[in-house]
């Protein structure tokens, strides 16, 4: 795609969204590294029903701990694999403290040396947090990418490093939340609602739908 029509497609982004924000509700770097852990193969929508109690109890590395693992079980029960991911946040806790007093590490490669944090996760933790123009491509952003033909790519990693390469410097910062959030509800995967698309006549997926109700793959 040709670096003026990107450019276009996330200045049409940016005015339909100036603001965008992750789903997922944190007050502390801490509390999106654990919000970001449990949505893996999970929705916002049901890390968020379980955070609040969760983190009234424990909000920090030492209160998680203290808490435990079983009791860390018991708030996140109704996500998925949660034995797992308590098991990982525990020990990623007693990492923090030990390693980093207690405080989320703001480098991609400490991040990725805690139990249950891979590259998408700390690109996350580094974009979300700390404000770094890094891209975590998800099974959504994949999926735009590749439609629209702003970054297409075989696999996730492909496919992030293309958009570090075309995404202007200035849009780099939110480009994470805008896409996530068009593949989301609007270049959804089998209903993609290319009439409401702000980016349609823009896009280059072949596929695109004349009415909301017709289904494309």
């Amino acid at each position: 795609m040709a670096p003026d029509k990107i450019r276009s497609i996330f200045t049409l982004l940016r005015a339909a969204n100036p603001a965008p924000r992750s789903e997922l509700v944190y007050a502390s770097p801490f509390e999106l590294l654990v919000s970001v852990v449990l949505s893996a193969q999970a929705t916002d929508k049901s890390v968020n029903l379980a955070t609040p109690a969760l983190f009234s109890e424990a909000s920090t590395p030492d209160a998680m701990l203290k808490l435990g693992r079983r009791e860390l079980e018991r708030h996140i029960r109704r996500i998925g694999l949660y034995r797992t991911k308590a098991k990982n946040l525990i020990a990623a806790c007693k990492l923090l403290l030990e390693r980093h007093g207690g405080e989320v590490p703001r480098t991609r490669e400490e991040l990725e040396r805690l139990p249950g944090v891979g590259r998408k996760t700390a690109n996350v933790i580094l974009n979300t947090a700390f404000g770094e123009p890094t891209i975590a491509v998800d099974t959504h952003i994949f999926r735009v990418a590749n439609r629209t033909r702003i970054a297409p790519g075989r696999n996730v990693r492909a496919v992030e490093e293309k958009l570090l390469k075309v995404v202007p410097e200035e849009f780099k910062p939110d480009a994470h939340h805008w896409l996530i959030l068009h593949g989301r509800y609007v270049c959804k995967a089998r209903r993609p609602e290319c009439p409401a698309c702000p980016i349609l006549d823009l896009c280059e997926y072949r596929a695109k739908t004349k009415a909301s109700n017709d289904i494309r793959s």
